[in-house]
Formats: structure tokens, C-alpha cells, sequence
């Protein structure tokens, strides 16, 4: 059964070891630590059999602004409706906390993921040249709520 909840610091390991397992992108194991310190509330998991299967990391910017700074499912469960799940909930957050507006980046060429986040209401908004550590390019997408 699948499991959509606060991350909780015992999910560390895991959720590190999903992000290099399924982001292009190479963090910095400590910067999970911070996001959880700086908003508990944005930094989600999906659990399925007592293993992490996905998660999403959001951040408030301010008062009226949050971001999502990464969204990855183990690609064993993807197509599954876990993205959504994670998305929904992060949504069920923003509206608590009386948020305006998400934004976040996205990989010009990840035409599933773009296609995924217009689904949910967001729009491109720009591009961003040289986003990522590879030189690639990136979409600034917005969802005003």
C-alpha cells in the first residue's frame, strides 16, 4: 500500500540514495538536511512496503512564494499516479501555509516532466540558460494558486 507522508529523519539515507539512483544533478548529502530544517512541512516521501519509493523537496520562499527544488520516484514505480500523490500533497501544504504561487525548474529536453507539471496548471514562464551543473538548460514553470 502506498504511503504519502512528512519526511522524518530516518528517511535520509534512503531518499539520498533515491536522488543519485534517479536526478542527473549531484548533491551534496548535507543540503537534505538543510531542507528539512528550513521546511519540514515541503520535504514529502512515498512509501511503499516500508521503502522509499519517491519524494519531493518544496521550500518556502516567503510569505506568498514556495518552490519545488526536486521531485524523483524510483523509476521501477514510475506511471504509477506517485508523482501526483507527492504533488498533491505538497499542494495540500502550500494552501495551509496561504501560498500564491509554485515555481520550479525544469530540463528544457524532459518533455514528460513538462508535460506532467502542465497537467497540474503550471505554466513555462522562461528560460533559463545554463541551469543545470551540465551546461543544460532550464524552464522556470509557475503555478499560480
Amino acid at each position: 500500500m502506498l504511503k504519502i507522508r512528512q519526511f522524518q529523519p530516518t528517511d535520509m539515507f534512503s531518499v539520498i540514495k533515491l536522488a543519485s539512483e534517479t536526478l542527473t544533478e549531484r548533491y551534496n548529502p548535507s543540503i537534505f538536511n538543510y531542507f528539512y530544517e528550513t521546511f519540514s512541512k515541503g520535504f514529502i516521501v512515498a512509501e511503499k512496503a516500508h521503502k522509499i519509493i519517491g519524494f519531493l523537496i518544496g521550500v518556502k520562499i516567503n510569505s506568498e512564494k514556495a518552490k519545488i527544488l526536486m521531485l524523483a520516484v524510483s523509476e521501477l514505480y514510475r506511471k504509477q499516479s506517485i508523482g501526483t500523490g507527492l504533488l498533491n500533497q505538497f499542494l495540500k501544504v502550500t494552501s495551509i501555509e496561504n501560498l500564491k504561487r509554485i515555481s520550479l525548474e525544469v530540463r528544457t529536453k524532459n518533455k514528460s516532466a513538462i508535460k506532467f507539471y502542465q497537467k497540474y496548471g503550471f505554466k513555462i514562464e522562461e528560460k533559463q540558460k545554463e541551469f543545470y551543473q551540465s551546461g543544460e538548460d532550464a524552464y522556470t514553470m509557475t503555478k499560480d494558486l
